[in-house]
């Protein structure tokens, strides 16, 4: 079954022509010959700003385009559950790879590594910059270390955003309650059968396991009844997006640890402690970091050698990090 879609004008997103590379016979050589371009891959724990930091570089600073690397986002449906970026929040940048697959479909890292390469190929052959978002880390290591044809013909620059895990944990927590008032439940009610299998597809996305109980319920079940099954599931919502994080940063920190990845991180942890000018503020200054390593990256003409990196660009362990061994 296909499991391809036509994407909606949502974002400006393009479509690709899928290819089908048989027998190694669309492997180009020309990687071989001239010098590999540039990727920008942004990651970090969900709820960090990756979206919102990729938007901004590509409107204020370079002109470039988006490639998702969310797991629940490239399937169709449950924007406000996934937290996909809406039309105004992508300020006509072009986004590639949301709500490509069937919501019941297995949408596979293979499948990631396929269509994003036409992805960033499309990018930069109209001269603009790829710019890789999301929180899938393994999505993002697939492509990055077990694609031959990413290998060969693109380098990257990672910019990790990280937030101290108490402040991310509230946000998450606020964030869950500014989803339910945005209609998640009754997302999520529009997709329920009684025989969903939340194995598949983006029924697998937090948000719906957890809602289970209450819907199956709700129909018979009293209204004090009612009412403890929902605050039971966005409790456990907003628990499990708090899991998530930490399992996501144990994953960025593994992957720096072991391939030694050009990679900066950025603590973003002053955005989500102030609120107003404040918080815009504190934004702005990890903005202008972001531009000043983007910059040098595009315009670098050798790559630093791994014990050259690793001395320069190791970070400060942030509380996070020396939080997460213990809350795993």
């Amino acid at each position: 079954m296909n499991i391809f879609i036509s994407l909606s004008s949502v974002c400006n997103q393009v479509q690709p022509q899928l290819v089908n590379f048989q027998g190694g016979q669309g492997l180009r050589m020309d990687p071989f010959f001239h010098r590999k371009d540039k990727v920008v891959v942004i990651m970090g724990g969900t709820g960090t700003g990756k979206s919102r930091l990729a938007i901004d570089l590509a409107t204020r600073f370079f002109p470039a385009e988006v490639v998702n690397s969310d797991k629940m986002q490239v399937y169709k449906g449950l924007d406000i559950t996934t937290n996909k970026v809406t039309e105004e929040e992508c300020r006509g940048v072009p986004h590639h790879l949301l709500s490509i697959a069937d919501s019941d479909s297995n949408f596979t890292a293979t499948d990631f590594c396929h269509e994003a390469n036409v992805a960033i190929d499309s990018i930069v052959e109209r001269d603009r910059l790829p710019i890789i978002a999301g929180g899938s880390n393994s999505y993002i290591e697939a492509l990055v270390n077990d694609d031959a044809e990413f290998r060969l013909r693109y380098e990257c620059c990672f910019l990790w955003v990280d937030v101290s895990l108490p402040v991310l944990d509230s946000f998450v927590s606020e964030r869950v309650d500014r989803m339910v008032k945005a209609g998640l439940v009754d997302e999520v009610r529009q997709l329920f059968d009684f025989s969903s299998d939340y194995t598949r597809g983006n029924r697998r996305a937090i948000g719906v396991p957890e809602l289970d109980q209450f819907l199956r319920t709700e129909a018979t079940a009293d209204e004090r009844t009612r009412k403890r099954l929902l605050e039971d599931a966005i409790s456990r919502i907003k628990v499990n997006n708090c899991v998530l994080a930490r399992r996501q940063l144990q994953k960025i920190l593994r992957l720096y640890r072991i391939w030694e990845w050009n990679m900066h991180r950025l603590d973003a942890t002053e955005v989500f402690k102030e609120t107003g000018e404040e918080a815009e503020e504190a934004w702005g200054k990890l903005l202008a970091r972001s531009r000043r390593i983007v910059g040098d990256f595009l315009h670098e003409e050798k790559p630093l050698p791994a014990s050259a990196k690793t001395a320069a660009r190791m970070p400060a362990p942030s509380n996070a990090v020396a939080m997460v061994a213990a809350t795993l």
